[in-house]
């Protein structure tokens, strides 16, 4: 089960992805006072009786991390996993790389919104599954997680999402795939019909390679939720090129 909520300054795909029971992980929660959304996804979670397990950012930009202070705020033992080069983006010099691309785009007022985000508990990685973020956060100094690893559930939904590294957006851009389900999370790497910007830190030439070889590996009926814009439509049929 996916839910779709819009969150933050560009109505972002935040989506709560069900790992079984009452749990889910957060994909690129955008909600924040700026926009006027802060509490619509604790809010959504509240109502539906749901926990949130991990925060999962798909890369860093600000209109997909501002919402990470205040779900570490309502549930601080969920782990907060980005890939290591897009890591930057949230910690306590956060304030620091958006600075550029909010002043690129005339909203530096949006600042405060990202300024002393939460860091990463651990990094996504090529290849591994969510299951592997998770033991490495909960092997950490502050073992706060470690409590996902004695539910069997729980590890057996997590091991079923697998880091697509896709640079390109940003250079640490990823999309889950579970192949079992055939669903395909993409974030800003692909929409329907279109991809990603590349004017905002991004390259070009990384991401139409990402794009391929995602063309190469991705079933053609797996449904895919981006970041922004329509979700659920098929690869094949919202692939680009």
């Amino acid at each position: 089960m996916i839910e779709v909520i819009h969150t933050g300054p560009f109505s972002v795909n935040t989506l709560a992805v069900s790992v079984g029971k009452n749990k889910v992980f957060a994909v690129d929660p955008a909600c924040c006072a700026f926009c006027g959304d802060e509490m619509v996804f604790v809010d959504y979670l509240k109502k539906n009786n749901l926990d949130c397990a991990a925060i999962v950012l798909t890369h860093g930009h600000f209109d997909h991390v501002a919402g990470v202070k205040v779900l570490k705020k309502f549930y601080p033992d969920a782990p907060v996993l980005i890939h290591e080069n897009d890591s930057n983006f949230i910690g306590s010099n956060s304030e620091q790389s958006h600075r550029k691309i909010l002043s690129m785009m005339g909203a530096e007022s949006f600042l405060p919104s990202v300024s002393c985000l939460p860091p990463a508990d651990s990094f996504l990685k090529d290849k591994k599954t969510l299951l592997d973020s998770i033991k490495s956060a909960s092997n950490s100094k502050d073992n706060c997680f470690s409590g996902i690893l004695t539910d069997e559930e729980l590890c057996y939904s997590f091991a079923e999402w697998q880091v697509i590294s896709t640079p390109g957006h940003t250079s640490g851009s990823v999309c889950l795939y579970n192949p079992k389900e055939k669903i395909l999370l993409s974030g800003d790497t692909l929409f329907f019909g279109s991809f990603g910007r590349t004017d905002l830190g991004g390259n070009e030439f990384q991401l139409m390679e990402s794009l391929s070889m995602l063309k190469r590996i991705i079933p053609p009926d797996t449904k895919v939720y981006p970041g922004h814009d329509y979700t659920g439509f098929s690869f094949s049929k919202g692939f680009p090129f």
